[in-house]
């Protein structure tokens, strides 16, 4: 720096200005500091508002989509949805903006708006609610910007395609491995509670019991003792725990996702019903698949979809569409058994995460 007295001293001349050319409008020694911050932050301000607009042009110019994806909720699942998005944009070389709904409509249908205003190409969703959701999506299709739902379908035709598990099978798939369980350790024998989320999201909740319940006609010694909602860890460690508490009898748990299943087996432990009580899921984590491999015999099952590869496909789609190119209305991504009976396969399951996290 120069050392320049920022003050109306006689050492200081104060620059041209159509405002101040006569001497009684020039500010006063008291206003100088003001006036000075007041030029600094406003030169900043169309410094930055210059600098925004050369990167909207250069965006603009190098011809990259922009393509917003919306997460339902910050869990492991939704996070390898991300990665598997970014991981197609980078090679399709598309701007990828991914934005949390944090289980919140409201804030989903925000978001939503936002991109609409932001004329996104296209918007990726795993939409919350059947009504409040479609609507806003609907708003965004008329203005000509694609919509690729995964994980929950729209189908209201809109949309461009759905990308999802079949929620039947995943439910099926776990309880055939139930079914196993209950004729080659139970005698063909149990008391079971059903942990489900049929108030959270009721027709994926739905679609996946009647997965499993649909398996359990080949035990007819199976005897459902009681069915509630629960799909928040904690919230369903206490559901199961008091569930626990009141049935005794009940000597295997079935729960409908992740969060139940976490819980499930934590209240398992903590009520030192370990080797007493078996518990089965729905959905795969790292977290789950420790308590696959524990020694202590609570978790014996669960069915994981494939959340990489379905953010993976969603973005891929979407750049088709965007292409003018057919894509298949329906995309139904086949669910991966994880038992307690291959810890192999949950070990390579653990090593993959690794590897995409990385």
């Amino acid at each position: 720096m120069s050392g320049r007295k920022l003050s109306g001293g006689p050492n200081f001349h104060w620059p041209r200005c159509p405002l101040w050319a006569d001497s009684s409008a020039r500010p006063t020694a008291l206003q100088d500091s003001s006036h000075v911050a007041f030029r600094v932050c406003l030169g900043l301000a169309l410094l930055l508002v210059h600098f925004a607009g050369c990167q909207k042009a250069e965006q603009e110019a190098s011809g990259r989509r922009k393509v917003a994806a919306i997460l339902m909720v910050q869990d492991q699942f939704f996070r390898l949805n991300e990665f598997g998005m970014k991981d197609a944009a980078d090679r399709l070389n598309v701007d990828l903006l991914p934005s949390q709904a944090e289980g919140k409509p409201d804030r989903e249908i925000s978001l939503i708006d936002t991109y609409i205003e932001r004329k996104v190409d296209a918007i990726l969703i795993s939409p919350l609610n059947a009504v409040g959701s479609v609507e806003a999506l609907k708003r965004a299709s008329d203005k000509g910007i694609k919509i690729v739902a995964y994980n929950v379908p729209i189908d209201k035709g809109f949309e461009a395609a759905n990308i999802e598990s079949s929620q039947f099978d995943l439910g099926a798939s776990t309880g055939k491995a139930f079914v196993r369980h209950v004729r080659e350790k139970l005698g063909g024998k149990a008391k079971l509670a059903i942990i489900g989320f049929k108030s959270h999201l009721p027709e994926q909740a739905a679609a996946r019991q009647d997965g499993f319940k649909s398996v359990l006609k080949d035990v007819p010694g199976v005897e459902v003792v009681i069915e509630q909602d629960a799909w928040e860890a904690g919230q369903a460690a206490n559901v199961v725990q008091s569930i626990l508490l009141r049935h005794p009898e009940v000597d295997t748990i079935w729960a409908a996702n992740e969060g139940g299943t976490v819980g499930a087996v934590t209240a398992v432990r903590s009520e030192g019903k370990a080797g007493k009580v078996a518990v089965f899921g729905t959905d795969m984590s790292e977290q789950l698949a420790d308590f696959l491999l524990a020694d202590n015999q609570i978790l014996q099952a669960v069915t994981g979809q494939q959340p990489f590869e379905m953010g993976t496909l969603a973005l891929e789609t979407a750049v088709k569409v965007l292409d003018g190119k057919a894509v298949e209305k329906k995309i139904v991504l086949p669910g991966i058994l994880f038992s307690r009976e291959k810890p192999d396969d949950v070990r390579a399951y653990k090593q993959r995460l690794l590897d995409l996290t990385k």
